[in-house]
């Protein structure tokens, strides 16, 4: 028969060991996400949480501006665009280790997309809340369906990457990214 304290230590071993494992789920959930094959890059108008491990003072939601930069407490403005969430993560922490804490454990969780865009020949124009597995089908949905005059054979797609905003053709599944806009053009037939 074990003593009452052994048992107790290995049920706290036990709960400590499944906690790492389920935050470790957690984080790998918020700050994995892929958006058009690659780990999605934040950019302008992404909503973060930011958090350090055991200081609740410390808890941000925070939009990335326009300039592409976040402001957080005691680090000041950080560039953010372009970054995956885990790199924010890691700069934030470096950022604050030595001056204000000795090893800061950050996390970094995406609680809303920075939004794409469906133009033209839909029911409801627009721009709208980006999601990951995003298709040109799923985003004209998302816009109320097609219009009657709507042509299936002329979308386009300009890239948010695509500095030239070069329209692509596009077919029905090809994928959406954050801050992509989606053209349905008007068929003649």
């Amino acid at each position: 028969m074990m003593p009452m304290s052994v048992i107790l230590i290995k049920s706290i071993n036990l709960y400590l060991f499944a906690s790492i494992c389920l935050l470790g789920v957690v984080l790998g959930t918020q700050t994995s996400v892929h958006a058009n094959g690659g780990a999605y890059k934040l950019g302008a108008g992404d909503l973060v949480r930011i958090q350090v491990f055991r200081e609740e003072d410390m808890d941000r939601e925070v939009r990335i501006g326009t300039t592409g930069y976040v402001t957080y407490p005691l680090v000041g403005e950080v560039k953010a665009v372009g970054l995956t969430a885990r790199e924010l993560e890691k700069l934030v922490a470096r950022r604050l280790m030595g001056r204000f804490f000795k090893a800061p454990v950050v996390t970094v969780a995406i609680l809303e997309f920075r939004p794409f865009y469906v133009n033209g020949e839909v029911e409801k124009p627009g721009s709208y809340p980006y999601q990951p597995g995003l298709t040109v089908r799923k985003a004209i949905s998302v816009a109320g369906g097609l219009k009657e005059r709507a042509s299936r054979r002329k979308i386009n797609i300009i890239r948010e990457k695509d500095t030239s905003a070069t329209p692509e053709p596009a077919t029905m599944d090809a994928p959406i990214g954050p801050g992509d806009i989606v053209y349905v053009d008007q068929s003649f037939f």
